[in-house]
């Protein structure tokens, strides 16, 4: 048996783990099935927007009637938009793992491994044991039980990065983060996309209008159908069907395209690693169960990232992994804390957003709202940005920021500066000390705060 100071398991995130462990002079095992780099580097945020780059360029170019500019796309080359994004990936790859094969006191497991007892694993033939575990093993696609559809050549979000020509049509089965993102790509291309969701509406995490303005936008070019289930695939001469059930009226309808995304959810990679071997436990979903210290039901083994199914983004994880580390080699536990968790949605238009939304924040505290249009501003108005807009939500005794939503041109740069005041647990009122550049799109921010109003006294107002 090998004994090691330091076992991660999964690449992406885990890599931090192991830079600390490295200058921490301990002796590390790195167990990874791969692909080396993590769901984010492979299959995820950075490829994904390595294909939305040039599709929003595409849309640009399209909509740039509105200002007075006739333009026209002459050609779009797919094989080479995908080539381009699959070159520097397999390069990063390559470089990672020259770096982790000539590391000093490690030893590199690039297979699956599992667990055999307490503290222990089998990889690769061989029984390792680690004094601290750290588990960042990730989460896949979530591959919903539709008839048929393990009888068909379906596509997800990994497999699509291999494509070398565009599908002349898509079926997409779901309506979150990626079927939007992936969904506003393949159209931008020349795709005639058809989006399937169970949910009443898309993206059911965000606020409803901002929904409701996705829903909108998207709807020109591609067609939408909220409120429907999938609940039949099978394969045709000219590539796939899929029966969907309306859940209101119970109506089924026939869809047909050459290719079918599932992008249905995320399921955890823990029901990979024999964990109730080794006392940790995972909810009723298969994701790990972790305290707020992120230490899992076994001490001194730890989990983080996709894996613990909280907030599945990379730069959560990052944050995660400090600490995780500092708890596992410190003295004073530390809290992993939650509330101004920023994330981004790269369709066209752009949705960004922070803390809490209206309905949340409203269970627990008396708030004020406030929105604003990118109009409302005078680069907003230049850029003839008609739809795009920003909801605050405040706490009406503290002025504090409980959340912070955007729809619109740049939305993930201009949420920084509110992500930044809800981390030093600042107020509304101290976004106005620093002087904003006029005429620039961070105003919208500014615009936003000063329309806040109590959601109550104006629904009695509305009634009235």
């Amino acid at each position: 048996m090998k004994k090691y100071d330091v076992i991660v398991i999964g690449s992406g995130a885990g890599g931090i783990i192991l830079e600390a462990a490295f200058r921490a002079g301990k002796k590390c095992a790195y167990v990874d099935r791969g692909p080396l780099g993590g769901t984010c580097l492979n299959v995820g945020c950075i490829p994904s927007k390595m294909l939305i780059h040039p599709a929003d360029r595409v849309m640009e170019i399209q909509e740039a009637h509105k200002l007075g500019i006739d333009a026209e796309i002459k050609r779009i080359d797919f094989a080479a938009i995908m080539e381009r994004m699959r070159q520097p990936i397999q390069e990063s790859r390559t470089h990672m793992r020259e770096g982790l094969m000539n590391a000093p006191n490690l030893d590199f497991y690039e297979t699956e491994g599992h667990f055999i007892a307490d503290y222990t694993m089998k990889v690769a033939g061989e029984t390792i044991q680690g004094d601290e575990i750290f588990i960042v093993a990730g989460a896949r696609p979530l591959i919903p039980p539709i008839r048929g559809l393990s009888g068909v050549k379906y596509l997800t979000n990994e497999n699509l990065l291999s494509l070398k020509q565009l599908p002349k049509s898509v079926i997409i089965i779901g309506g979150g983060y990626i079927a939007a993102e992936y969904g506003h790509f393949l159209s931008a291309m020349g795709s005639a996309v058809t989006i399937l969701q169970r949910a009443p509406r898309l993206i059911p995490n965000t606020e409803p209008e901002i929904a409701a303005a996705l829903q909108k936008a998207l709807s020109r070019r591609m067609t939408i159908y909220t409120n429907v289930e999938a609940v039949e695939v099978w394969q045709t001469n000219k590539g796939v069907a899929v029966l969907a059930r309306d859940l209101n009226s119970g109506k089924e309808s026939n869809f047909t395209a050459e290719q079918v995304l599932v992008a249905a959810g995320r399921q955890s990679n823990a029901d990979t690693l024999s964990l109730e071997k080794t006392g940790v436990k995972t909810d009723e979903r298969g994701f790990i169960i972790v305290n707020e210290h992120l230490e899992t039901s076994k001490p001194r083994i730890w989990a983080f990232g996709d894996i613990i199914g909280r907030f599945m983004f990379r730069h959560v994880a990052n944050e995660e992994a400090g600490v995780a580390w500092r708890n596992a080699t410190g003295g004073n536990k530390e809290y992993m804390d939650y509330s101004a968790i920023p994330f981004a949605i790269f369709t066209y238009p752009q949705i960004a957003g922070v803390g809490s939304t209206q309905e949340e924040a409203a269970r627990n505290h008396d708030i004020l709202v406030g929105t604003a249009r990118y109009k409302d501003v005078a680069k907003g108005e230049a850029m003839m940005e008609d739809e795009g807009f920003a909801k605050a939500i405040v706490e009406k005794k503290t002025w504090k920021i409980l959340g912070f939503h955007i729809i619109g041109p740049h939305a993930s740069i201009l949420i920084q500066e509110v992500v930044d005041l809800m981390a030093l647990g600042a107020s509304a009122w101290d976004l106005a000390v620093g002087i904003h550049i006029h005429p620039a799109l961070p105003e919208l921010i500014l615009s936003t705060l000063e329309h806040l109003s109590d959601p109550l006294h104006k629904h009695e107002h509305e009634q009235e």
